[in-house]
């Protein structure tokens, strides 16, 4: 039926009441809509990634401690933090304290990350034998990773949140780790033994981030299970009984990096006899990044090779260290030999892709002393195992240890996984050690006590060599493995020096320092 007009008017025309319902439904869509645009502008972002685990504002890395198998998004940590969940999962809440590693875990250079890795299986060996295989002792041992960030920007949030973990139910006893000579790691390092907890550091060498006869007590409660940069200059001067008329330095300028600062320093100390000032270069404030110094380094092959100088000392971190080397492979006077010495930094070489292996064979030798090496204490065909400064049976018990911390072999020329797991060990050696009997845990404040304790027969005997430490908790003639760089980018071993000159003696009890 064709509409009318009036029901066509009628439908054009609302009545107040029809009206006043259509306003109050637009109201509260307006008001609906309006809370939804609020609700999202209030609502804080969910930065959390794990328990204990977040993302700092501005940044997308997971910064903070778990134990429970968070690998902080980082793919190759992934088996061992499942490893170390798994450990800790077998613990009961009133049997254990826990142990921390701390460590930039996001680190986005590949050397740095190849390096997380390995101490966290070291870590996680020593973890396992002490709750499984030390004949029941106890307490027993929670692991959990701490992770810094990159540079160790975000070392204060994660070294905040481990303060807060000495009481119940974590019961924090020790940090390890703390593996480089940065001032981040200095600042992180005052604030937690500011907080008396103990801390054993596993690859920090600088002079300057210790305690000391000179230094004072600045970080009550620091151990250290590697020699300072001071001692590897000593025992690379030992071993290569170099001539210094006819050495060279090369140095970096750049200010602020303990491990750099006090290298060079060492160097320095031992080349008094050497006719030439050192050539310089200025790394960027990042030193895993490239910048310019390849330049620089192309310059400076000229002017060792207008020297009579036959080994160049180089004090600087292993980017810088691989581009010097690349450069002196194609330097003017590659008819002349020449020796590089350095210090730990060289173990990253190995691993670092854009080594020109070329470079290694234009009579050109790269040596550094390590930390630790895989065939130190391995008995080999013309190799004479020092009686003393470490033992074939520790080592041979850490390779027993190792094989379960991954399902690949674990590689160990880098000596990385080897200086963990002995920092782990001096850990546990430390708590235990404090835990007085028939007590569950030691307290806080006994364990930063025990360094002066750890020498003699209460030595540890660590898979890199023997550790004793002097009443500052540094390491007194620890063994330094001299390693080469061969041809093919290998680490070759070569000798054990000593720091001292010769191995401790059997006693292993540092001498009275004047």
């Amino acid at each position: 039926m064709p509409d009318r007009p009036l029901d066509r008017l009628r439908r054009r025309v609302r009545t107040p009441r029809q009206k006043l319902v259509a306003a109050v439904v637009t109201a509260a869509v307006v008001i609906g809509l309006g809370g939804y645009g609020i609700s999202r502008l209030t609502t804080p972002e969910d930065r959390s990634c794990a328990p204990g685990v977040d993302r700092p504002a501005g940044s997308a890395e997971c910064v903070g401690v778990s134990g429970d198998g968070h690998d902080f998004r980082i793919g190759e940590l992934r088996d061992i933090a499942a490893a170390i969940s798994a450990e800790n999962a077998t613990l009961k809440a009133d049997e254990y304290v826990t142990v921390a590693v701390l460590l930039p875990l996001t680190s986005v250079d590949s050397g740095m990350r190849v390096k997380v890795l390995h101490e966290l299986q070291g870590a996680y060996a020593y973890q396992y034998r002490a709750n499984h295989e030390s004949n029941s002792e106890t307490p027993k041992i929670r692991l959990v990773l701490a992770n810094t960030g990159q540079g160790n920007a975000h070392w204060r949030p994660t070294v905040d949140r481990l303060i807060t973990m000495t009481g119940a139910p974590h019961r924090l006893r020790a940090v390890s780790g703390l593996a480089t000579s940065s001032t981040e790691i200095r600042q992180a390092l005052t604030a937690l033994t500011g907080a008396g907890i103990a801390v054993v550091g596993t690859t920090i060498t600088a002079d300057d981030i210790a305690n000391g006869p000179g230094a004072g007590n600045r970080y009550p409660g620091l151990a250290r299970v590697s020699p300072t940069n001071g001692d590897e200059a000593k025992a690379l001067a030992h071993f290569g009984k170099v001539d210094a008329t006819k050495a060279f330095l090369v140095q970096d300028t750049r200010t602020g990096d303990h491990y750099t600062d006090t290298l060079k320093a060492a160097f320095a100390a031992n080349l008094k006899g050497a006719p030439h000032e050192p050539a310089l270069f200025t790394s960027p404030p990042d030193p895993t990044e490239e910048g310019t110094t390849a330049n620089t380094f192309r310059q400076i092959t000229h002017l060792i090779c207008d020297t009579r100088a036959e080994t160049v000392f180089f004090a600087g971190r292993h980017t810088q260290l691989r581009q010097f080397i690349n450069a002196l492979g194609a330097r003017g006077c590659v008819d002349r030999a020449f020796t590089v010495l350095t210090g730990d930094e060289g173990s990253y070489l190995g691993a670092d892709e854009k080594l020109d292996r070329n470079a290694l064979k234009a009579k050109l030798t790269v040596r550094y002393a390590a930390l630790a090496h895989p065939d130190a204490w391995k008995p080999a065909p013309g190799r004479q195992i020092p009686s003393t400064g470490g033992s074939v049976v520790a080592y041979s018990t850490f390779l027993t240890d190792i094989a379960r911390a991954s399902k690949k072999p674990v590689a160990l020329t880098d000596g990385q996984a080897i200086i963990a797991y002995d920092a782990m060990a001096t850990a546990v050696h430390a708590i235990r050690q404090a835990t007085p009997q028939g007590a569950p845990f030691p307290e806080l404040a006994d364990v930063v006590t025990q360094w002066p304790q750890v020498k003699g027969s209460l030595r540890v005997q660590g898979a890199s060599g023997w550790i004793c430490l002097d009443n500052y908790g540094n390491p007194y003639n620890k063994a330094v493995p001299i390693v080469e760089l061969a041809q093919d980018g290998t680490q070759r071993f070569v000798q054990i020096a000593w720091p001292e000159g010769r191995p401790p003696t059997l006693s292993c009890l540092p001498p009275k320092r004047n």
